[in-house]
């Protein structure tokens, strides 16, 4: 045994052994990401450099580093093995469906079944668990009959403090505009409700979206301005890569670090101190930003 370790030690001292140790960990246990956009503000910020958990939802195929090619390129499969499956709430790390080259960071705010409403002021959830279940876990203040179901206007929010919306833009508007131009698509289904006012010029109040088996619903904490899955669809479980674990470097726009974010996770910048900085981040920096990210 003594004989092994001395010979294992060896081996991870070498070149060869240091490579194939950094790549496994790269693989199959942590990986670095930056936050390049704000879809996520104020939970993370752009500028922050965080490791991902690799393995909190199964074991993603390996890609590698900057080349995003398979190893195993005669595999198209995204997944080798099946694990833990995001929840509603979960901040993830995934490979969107229409560019399955880069990653994105959204949070899940559906899962297979659930079904979505997008008005002018929010976004409604139904849990594909039913109307006792909504009762049982959601506030009656939070809850909306709308049609024969109930529906939770805006969950998560109470939870998860840095989403939020932007009182000077509503990309429903966006949304909109998208639908109706033939040189973009988006993946909700326009719908007539009764229980909303409407534009007498268009025959649809909101949209709609019936999530499918074993596909996510991810949407960026910044409702307002995020390019997500109520553009370019669900995504596949295969396509999940992982979640946040923790930021190790955070650096602003004027390249001034932010050295109260370093070794934090994301349960622990949803806290006030953190939040409110972040808050005043935003609106400090923010003020004429009208763009989907």
């Amino acid at each position: 045994m003594k004989n092994f370790l001395h010979k294992a030690y060896k081996w991870s001292n070498s070149w060869t052994g240091t490579i194939v140790i950094v790549l496994f960990i790269v693989f199959f246990v942590a990986q670095a990401f930056r936050i390049p956009s704000g879809s996520m503000k104020d939970s993370l910020l752009i500028g922050d450099h965080l490791f991902a958990k690799k393995f909190a939802y199964g074991v993603p195929m390996p890609y590698l580093p900057f080349l995003e090619v398979p190893v195993i390129p005669w595999s198209d499969s995204l997944k080798i093995i099946d694990g833990d499956k995001p929840k509603r709430g979960d901040i993830v790390i995934f490979r969107p469906p229409h560019n399955i080259k880069t990653h994105f960071v959204k949070r899940c705010f559906a899962v297979g079944g659930d079904e979505i409403l997008f008005t002018d002021d929010t976004l409604y959830l139904h849990p594909h668990e039913g109307d006792d279940y909504i009762k049982k876990n959601y506030k009656s203040d939070k809850i909306k009959r709308i049609g024969e179901k109930l529906w939770v206007k805006n969950p998560m929010i109470e939870e998860h403090p840095g989403i939020h919306y932007d009182q000077n833009h509503n990309i429903f508007y966006d949304y909109i505009n998208r639908y109706l131009s033939p040189a973009y698509s988006v993946d909700m289904e326009p719908v007539m409700l009764a229980e909303f006012t409407h534009d007498p010029r268009l025959p649809f109040n909101a949209f709609y979206k019936k999530v499918e088996d074993n596909k996510y619903y991810m949407i960026g904490d910044n409702r307002d301005h995020s390019n997500d899955s109520r553009f370019w669809g669900s995504v596949n479980y295969e396509n999940v890569e992982g979640t946040p674990w923790f930021i190790y470097f955070s650096i602003d726009k004027n390249w001034e670090i932010r050295w109260d974010r370093i070794g934090k996770t994301p349960s622990d910048l949803e806290k006030p101190l953190h939040l409110q900085k972040a808050i005043e981040e935003r609106l400090r920096e923010d003020k004429d930003y009208h763009g989907i990210t």
